[in-house]
């Protein structure tokens, strides 16, 4: 594949291999004084800018499971077995179809995913987490994508062994997983559209992905509207994910949602999407006549509303914390409507 380089790169080719000149190496210290990190942090963050582009083959094997990000795969694993229970199937009887689709949807094509935006996303990894594999030079770009091309291959594999059908889904996840973070497209750079696959790929795509792997047909339409509902309200979990790349996404010219609105507007933004989903959800629920599970969701909403408020008065502290809390709770949420629509 190609080698990729991002808007506003630092790095420019010289004597066979990426260096910094002396002009850019000055603009991006100037950038990193005036955003208050620190000279010891700028000494990290220029040693890891020097690693991302050294050339070779260099790996480190305990460095492969954290380049796969595993704490990113519960989202879509979450999502594929709420499209499980959506169906109304009897899992007991299926339990190695939800087996295999869950490790498709986590370890193999979340992994995938997450290997594929570091090698894109490695100069800004550098400036923002300059401990990530590839920056910290554990391992290179080159080894990068051979283990993103065998995550490739496994998840085929298993797709297959579901389903030539769910097959097509999972190329179609790493056609998104591309748009999202290399060219041309590189959805990322404008946080209202890289937000929205994000979403769509994490929890649309899953869910669907689900409730087609153990009915082996078309979902419900209750099944699609709350995989549509879900994925869009997880446009403000990612916003929610974008405020810990602040200074690096200023820098690099990343426009995320925080970087354009600012943090208290993108955090208030986040929270309406999130909220409204629900809602959206409720709604369905409502209509369907499942008593039980619309209070319990109604409960589950009312519970996030003193969490953001907290979120809304102090963004950038507390974006984190209310990722681990309070979108627990929309999480939650999540399975409740799936159980919520079983015939």
């Amino acid at each position: 594949m190609p080698c990729f380089k991002p808007k506003g790169e630092l790095l420019i080719p010289m004597n066979g291999r990426d260096t910094l000149t002396t002009e850019k190496q000055q603009g991006l210290a100037d950038k990193l004084l005036q955003s208050g990190v620190s000279d010891s942090r700028r000494k990290v963050i220029e040693q890891a800018l020097e690693n991302v582009n050294k050339p070779g083959f260099r790996i480190e094997p305990s460095a492969i499971l954290p380049l796969m990000k595993p704490v990113t795969w519960f989202p879509p694993m979450w999502a594929f077995a709420c499209g499980v229970v959506s169906t109304g199937e009897n899992i007991a009887d299926n339990w190695s179809i939800l087996l295999r689709g869950v490790l498709l949807a986590g370890p193999l094509m979340c992994a995938m995913s997450q290997t594929m935006n570091d090698y894109f996303d490695r100069e800004v990894d550098a400036i923002n987490e300059p401990d990530r594999p590839i920056p910290a030079g554990k391992i290179s770009k080159s080894a990068s994508w051979l283990i993103t091309f065998g995550l490739i291959v496994t998840g085929f594999l298993v797709a297959l062994s579901i389903h030539p059908y769910v097959v097509l889904i999972a190329f179609v996840g790493v056609l998104m997983s591309h748009a999202y973070s290399g060219p041309p497209i590189r959805a990322k750079r404008n946080g209202w559209f890289g937000n929205l696959i994000v979403g769509l790929a994490y929890e649309g795509v899953a869910w669907l992905t689900g409730s087609f792997s153990i009915t082996q047909g078309i979902p419900s339409g209750e099944t699609i509207a709350l995989a549509l509902i879900f994925s869009l309200g997880a446009h403000g979990i990612m916003t929610l994910n974008d405020f810990k790349s602040i200074v690096g996404d200023n820098i690099r010219k990343v426009a995320s949602i925080p970087v354009q609105l600012g943090e208290k507007r993108a955090a208030i933004l986040a929270a309406i999407i999130m909220d409204v989903a629900q809602l959206a959800a409720i709604t369905i629920l409502v209509v369907k006549g499942s008593m039980t599970t619309t209070v319990i969701a109604i409960l589950l909403l009312i519970a996030q509303l003193p969490m953001q408020k907290i979120l809304i008065a102090h963004p950038e502290e507390k974006a984190v914390w209310y990722n681990a809390f309070g979108t627990l709770l929309y999480v939650i949420s999540m399975m409740v409507c799936a159980v919520g629509i079983r015939p």
